[in-house]
């Protein structure tokens, strides 16, 4: 499966990007949303976008809002680890606007590898 992953921690796409190579997936990372929609026009064929929802250029709720609309096959995880307000805020709101699921930052290699297989 292909996964698109996008957050502006280097050491958060790292962590999430080898933990799925490692069970086979092919990953493309972005920084940011802007990013992260520009590949997904490059690249047809992911099937699943995992996004952090506070980040600079393009925020994930924004950025989930457009690829429901542009992309509505792919499947959504939103992560977050908060930011002025809880993280439960920001992931109850990208759950409302169609991510499929949710990790709170932060999550174990078990617990996305459970919510992928979830989807």
């Amino acid at each position: 499966m292909k996964i698109l992953v996008i957050d502006d921690d280097a050491a958060v796409r790292k962590f999430i990007s080898i933990t799925l190579q490692r069970k086979k997936h092919c990953v493309v990372e972005a920084e940011n949303g802007k990013s992260g929609l520009l590949l997904l026009q490059e690249h047809r064929d992911i099937s699943v976008m995992i996004t952090d929802l506070i980040m600079p250029e393009k925020e994930g709720i924004e950025t989930i809002i457009e690829v429901k609309k542009l992309y509505p096959a792919i499947k959504i995880i939103a992560i977050s680890g908060g930011g002025k307000v809880s993280p439960e805020n920001y992931l109850v709101i990208a759950d409302a606007l169609g991510a499929n699921t949710t990790l709170k930052k932060p999550f174990s290699g078990q617990e996305l590898m459970h919510a992928i297989d979830n989807l």
